[in-house]
């Protein structure tokens, strides 16, 4: 019997937005796909260790989960992510990550960096799928496309679930079949009052989700009693319409749907305040920063920026969430009594 080839994918940036997609479509075509383990100490001590000093967290973590996978796996998964939406980029370190990760100095095997680009002559999505399946020696085009439409298909019931407000974590479990929604979402914690404090968690999703390196933000902050809104519970066409509201969007993918959001949220009156993850040293996260903290300042909405990297403690973030909780509390009381 031939053995299944083995692909790996690393657990962290675009997975938490692509891995369902991904997943399905290598599945599909004959692979066993291998993810890396979770964010640990060891794999951003290993990531450090190979990454260029000036990168951000997420690019170390990266390159750590990288490190994980090798000898479990015949390929690497590194899609070079360009456009997911036709119009916005993704950060250069995005464009570049496949020759990062190649010339890092590591033997590694080989790398699957096919091209993710939206943008310019329709098909680019097909053009990607087929480049991944030619990598790993499926030509057949009928196999390709059946694969494809899987992927595509499961990449919808994941973003539905996202909507609903299951994080990607939770999601995965549903789409792996291991967990029922109904169970994940009696789960949830419920706040101790009639109307909880709402607050807008806004980040890139492999800030947030991974519960390593954020500090495990978006848990600490459901312990508190908080209903956290993320930019994946936002309807993307309501989103999209406050690309008019800014004289100039981003150029990067990930900073435009947080920054839409922000302003969504903003205008609307949604949240009682924003909470920005942002990584040290991300020359767009500091741009989003500045944004979201004026806009949120002119609302008259309260708001944190939370920086990550490597030396972020947990006792430090505790104390900052507790803080910033306790001040929302206390304006609300204020205003109820005012």
């Amino acid at each position: 019997m031939k053995q299944r080839i083995k692909v790996g994918i690393p657990r962290a940036l675009s997975y938490y937005s692509f891995y369902p997609l991904w997943r399905v479509f290598l599945e599909k075509l004959g692979a066993e796909v291998i993810i890396s383990k979770d964010t640990n100490r060891k794999i951003l001590e290993d990531g450090i260790k190979e990454t260029v000093n000036d990168a951000c967290i997420p690019i170390k973590v990266f390159q750590g989960h990288v490190l994980d996978l090798i000898n479990k796996v015949d390929f690497i998964f590194i899609p070079r992510m360009i456009s997911a939406d036709g119009k916005a980029t993704f950060c250069p370190k995005f464009l570049g990550l496949p020759d990062m990760v190649r010339f890092s100095g590591v033997k590694l095997p080989p790398i699957i960096d096919s091209r993710y680009n939206l943008k310019g002559l329709p098909g680019g999505l097909l053009r990607f799928f087929r480049s991944v399946a030619k990598a790993i020696g499926v030509n057949n085009p009928f196999k390709q496309t059946y694969a494809a439409i899987a992927a595509l298909i499961k990449q919808k019931k994941y973003q539905r679930l996202l909507l609903e407000g299951l994080k990607p974590p939770d999601a995965f479990e549903v789409i792996n079949g291991s967990k029922k929604k109904l169970d994940l979402k009696k789960r949830k914690t419920t706040s101790c009052v009639s109307l909880p404090t709402k607050v807008a968690l806004l980040g890139y999703p492999y800030a947030i989700y991974d519960p390593f390196i954020s500090a495990g933000v978006y848990k600490r902050l459901k312990n508190l009693g908080v209903e956290v809104i993320t930019f994946e519970q936002i309807p993307l066409a309501q989103m999209r319409r406050y690309s008019k509201v800014l004289p100039q969007n981003f150029f990067w993918y990930y900073s435009n749907l947080v920054c839409w959001a922000g302003l969504y949220l903003l205008d609307h009156k949604k949240v009682d305040g924003i909470i920005h993850v942002t990584a040290f040293g991300c020359g767009p996260d500091s741009m989003v920063d500045k944004t979201l903290e004026l806009e949120a300042k002119n609302a008259g909405v309260p708001f944190l920026s939370l920086t990550i990297d490597e030396h972020t403690g947990e006792g430090g973030v505790q104390t900052r969430l507790e803080a910033f909780t306790d001040m929302l509390w206390a304006r609300r009381q204020k205003s109820r009594a005012g």
